[in-house]
């Protein structure tokens, strides 16, 4: 069983929100869709639904053209961020409302209502009105009636982004888990990257209506073909500064190098770009051989635990993600460290050319 999207694209008044796209997903899988808003994960979504018709390509389900097929007519279900549920029927019966639908008989109805209602925590609230519950219940309500649908094709768009942080992190864990045992093919769209590590199997970068990568998640993190890919998988996005390949040195600017070895050795003189993930740099020495930087500090933002720090390092804005609560002075330079190995190189055309080196051990 696959979803095959083939050559599928979408123009809104003129306007492109997907660029010609190829994707097969596999059964049973997750696959995430990573990006950030207006980057054209509900668009795709709407087009492998059937809610949208695509103005080229072809969507293929289980070998068959579905293209022109209507949305009632596939077995799919949808889960938005918005959650929609019906305000006159009781949770019980939202649940049940797609299985009265497919004529399935009422015991099966009631221990598929009462089962997906346990592992949502709704059991206490089967009787109530949707508007009776807070926001992250009726969520919860949402998830429940696709999850009895038993359907093929499960989308599930930002779903968990109205709920609070335990249930969101619990749930995380749970809807993989969830829907392995049905074989369905599970579609998530986040702008998160976290969250994309966090649920695994397969991951498509989106960019501005394009898929810059689809794999493994854990390879698309790592090893991301692009700069664009690793913008869109780092949070918050990777920074990026120019360098220059002489010999047997790579050229930082300040007066900083680092010996070419491995990947890097192979790299033909000239310039190049290097990225790296904000929780890379580092305040102190921790490495040897670790490259010092001399910034200013705008702004500084606490969560508790890290400190975030915008620099400016000769016009190029950074952030770096800082273990532990720093009492830091804004406008003063700031010297970060960068410890070469966890630095990727691109060329100038933006395509990936040496992986970081941590990551190829990872």
């Amino acid at each position: 069983m696959t979803l095959d999207l083939r050559g599928v694209s979408k123009i809104v008044d003129g306007v492109t929100h997907i660029h010609p796209t190829d994707l097969t997903l596999e059964n049973g899988t997750m696959n995430v869709l990573l990006g950030p808003t207006l980057s054209g994960k509900t668009s795709l979504m709407r087009l492998m639904a059937g809610l949208d018709a695509p103005n080229t390509g072809k969507v293929f389900w289980q070998g068959e053209d579905v293209t022109g097929m209507r949305v009632q007519d596939r077995k799919v279900a949808m889960v938005y961020q918005q959650f929609i549920n019906y305000p006159s029927m009781t949770v019980y019966e939202n649940i049940a409302s797609p299985m009265k639908l497919m004529g399935i008989d009422k015991a099966e109805i009631d221990r598929r209502v009462r089962e997906s209602a346990e592992l949502m925590k709704l059991s206490p609230m089967l009787d109530r009105k949707p508007l009776e519950l807070s926001g992250g219940q009726q969520q919860r309500c949402a998830l429940a009636r696709a999850l009895v649908k038993n359907a093929g094709l499960v989308l599930l768009d930002e779903p968990l982004a109205n709920l609070d942080y335990k249930l969101r992190e619990e749930l995380r864990v749970e809807i993989p888990k969830i829907f392995e045992a049905s074989g369905a093919i599970f579609v998530y769209a986040t702008t998160e990257p976290e969250e994309a590590l966090l649920l695994g199997g397969n991951t498509a970068a989106l960019w501005e209506g394009r898929v810059t990568q689809f794999d493994l998640t854990p390879r698309v993190y790592r090893q991301p073909v692009d700069a664009t890919t690793a913008r869109v998988f780092s949070d918050p996005p990777m920074n990026f500064l120019p360098i220059s390949k002489t010999g047997n040195r790579i050229m930082f600017g300040e007066g900083q190098s680092a010996q070419a070895t491995g990947k890097l050795a192979e790299l033909a003189d000239g310039r190049y770009t290097a990225g790296f993930r904000p929780n890379h740099l580092e305040i102190g020495k921790h490495a040897a051989d670790a490259m010092e930087f001399k910034s200013t500090l705008n702004v500084t933002e606490l969560t508790g635990s890290e400190t975030f720090v915008h620099l400016d390092h000769h016009g190029e804005r950074w952030v770096g993600l800082i273990h532990g609560v720093h009492d830091l002075t804004l406008g003063a330079e700031l010297a970060v460290w960068l410890d070469p190995r966890h630095v990727y190189i691109f060329g100038e055309d933006g395509k990936l050319v040496a992986p970081a080196a941590y990551a190829l051990a990872a």
